[in-house]
């Protein structure tokens, strides 16, 4: 097949197989991506995620994950839901995960995707990557054009919004490459102006330390930070508030992805049912969540910290 059957083949399947947004960037060192996060991480701003410090050569240059890498294509997976937890007083969780973890979900879904590949277009070497290695997936997502990179730091897509996953191939195929496209958020602050913990107050330039996602997952801390008693907007595993906020996710709709859907009784517990939470439900609930990241133990610590019980 000629290059462009092969790119125009790759778009189609990628469609097929239930990405929304396909685009294709040239595999090639972030040099200006890798001085900004060298300054965010002089900053400290990545907070206890030691994990963001290390191989931050593999972060910048794709062909240290894969050699003779020439391409990368960036693909986008909708999880957006109108489906909301009944009690409106209940501690909250972020849309992205009320159904099974999504790591598992679309890596499944994007090995089907090469093997589809290979069988018409013959072998050739790639890996997968779902938020799962160092990889920089919003600069590619952007070099691709899928979406431009907002003032909260999400990829925004012109016709559907930010409440996508990322995912990225990166492989040695030669293909026919798209370009970024304008960033239209134009003199909007909605999102910065939202946030509960100021953790946007530089535009495109987010402060994980101060960020609801990190504190509630990534921070392992036994007790949460006293400084963000009663800012944390009743959120009790990461945060929507700067995407709820963004006018381009008015665009948003339902995801057709039955694997994602919530089951009743996480949408059915109540404000009480999550402070009594025990770790057999917890267990029973979240078995193939991406909750389970946070452990019993976290999830209680968040829940009591929002509760105002310490």
């Amino acid at each position: 097949m000629l290059q462009h059957q092969v790119t125009t083949f790759i778009k189609q399947k990628a469609a097929v197989s239930g990405f929304s947004f396909c685009g294709i960037s040239k595999a090639g060192q972030l040099d200006d991506e890798a001085r900004h996060l060298e300054l965010w991480l002089k900053q400290n701003r990545n907070g206890k995620m030691q994990y963001m410090e290390n191989h931050f050569d593999n972060r910048i240059d794709p062909s240290k994950l894969v050699p003779g890498a020439k391409s990368v294509i960036s693909l986008m997976y909708n999880y957006f839901t109108t489906t909301k937890q009944k009690d409106s007083s209940a501690a909250k969780i972020s849309q992205y995960a009320y159904g099974e973890d999504y790591h598992d979900v679309i890596k499944n879904k994007l090995h089907a995707f090469i093997a589809e590949l290979r069988n018409e277009i013959g072998d050739f070497h790639c890996r997968i990557f779902v938020d799962s290695a160092p990889v920089l997936e919003k600069a590619w997502a952007k070099k691709s054009g899928i979406g431009w990179q907002g003032k909260n730091t999400n990829i925004i897509n012109p016709k559907a919004g930010s409440f996508f996953f990322l995912a990225e191939i990166i492989c040695d195929l030669e293909l026919e490459y798209d370009g970024p496209i304008k960033d239209y958020c134009g003199s909007c602050t909605a999102c910065i102006d939202a946030c509960p913990t100021d953790a946007l107050h530089d535009p495109y330039f987010i402060d994980a330390t101060k960020c609801i996602s990190y504190l509630t997952i990534e921070l392992k801390d036994e007790i949460l930070p006293a400084e963000f008693k009663n800012k944390m907007d009743n959120w009790m595993f990461g945060c929507d508030v700067c995407q709820d906020v963004c006018p381009w996710n008015k665009f948003s709709k339902q995801h057709d992805e039955p694997k994602f859907n919530p089951s009743n009784d996480l949408i059915n517990m109540n404000k009480n049912d999550w402070k009594e939470i025990t770790e057999e439900i917890f267990n029973s609930l979240f078995k193939n969540s991406a909750i389970k990241r946070t452990k019993y133990r976290g999830l209680k610590r968040n829940i009591r910290f929002i509760s105002n019980e310490y």
